[in-house]
């Protein structure tokens, strides 16, 4: 009996282990993802089934764990529109409109496979658990489930390369099991200050067949910013920052 018990003990014991190292390794793939905070140049590529295009491109800015700011930059026709995030909270804001919308994780302020959690995504250690599944020699895999029912996907199945332990697939799932979508994350490059991770994310979804997305990274250069500049207030002021 106090075998069976010892046993018992010590099953449970590694598997509390693996969960902490598990989530000891999603940390590491948000910092080589970003820095804490931030400001970055980004562009939206939004190609339709039949062969047409919409580009859209942001300046965007982060502080910790919890505050992200968008403001659009092209077109000319969506300049001055920004997006804000605050925890769970997200709001737009439109010139000569009184005051920023409500908006949720799951829409889409631009259209196109990307939605409002993906375009401001926080670090992904805030909304998620993260187990290990079975990977390869040369890659992690592991399963992400959400901490709470806001969160836009309900779990994730993510790739990590072993060497760099960057970030190279992500397949967001529903509830239900069902795939959402799949990101793919590609061409590495050197933003500077040591931060080596991929430009572009390429989006696709079973939901919308034919079209596709892709986010662009031009800059990422860490920067500081009072509390401030994270709030309804300063919507309409984001471009002072730039």
């Amino acid at each position: 009996m106090k075998t069976i018990t010892s046993f018992i003990l010590i099953f449970l014991f590694s598997v509390i282990l693996q969960a902490q190292d598990a989530n000891v390794l999603l940390k590491t793939v948000d910092e080589n993802l970003m820095p804490d905070s931030y400001e970055a140049i980004r562009k939206i590529i939004n190609e339709e089934p039949n062969g047409s295009k919409k580009e859209y491109t942001f300046y965007t800015i982060k502080k910790g764990k919890d505050k992200i700011a968008m403001l659009y930059i092209t077109p000319a026709s969506e300049k001055g529109r920004a997006t804000l995030r605050l925890g769970d909270n997200m709001w737009l804001y439109v010139p000569n409109v009184n005051k920023p919308v409500r908006i949720t994780s799951l829409q889409s302020v631009i259209g196109g496979v990307f939605n409002n959690a993906d375009l401001m995504q926080l670090e992904y250690a805030v909304e998620y658990n993260a187990s290990y599944a079975e990977g390869t020699e040369k890659v992690y895999i592991l399963d992400l489930k959400a901490k709470n029912k806001t969160v836009a996907y309900d779990r994730l199945k993510m790739w990590i390369s072993k060497d760099k332990k960057n970030l190279l697939k992500v397949e967001a799932y529903s509830a239900s099991n069902m795939l959402i979508k799949t990101l793919e994350f590609k061409e590495d490059k050197n933003f500077g200050g040591g931060l080596i991770r991929s430009s572009v994310i390429e989006t696709s979804s079973p939901l919308y067949k034919g079209y596709r997305s892709l986010m662009v990274y031009q800059k990422i250069k860490k920067r500081q910013f009072p509390d401030e500049v994270f709030t309804l207030t300063y919507m309409s002021r984001l471009g002072d920052l730039r």
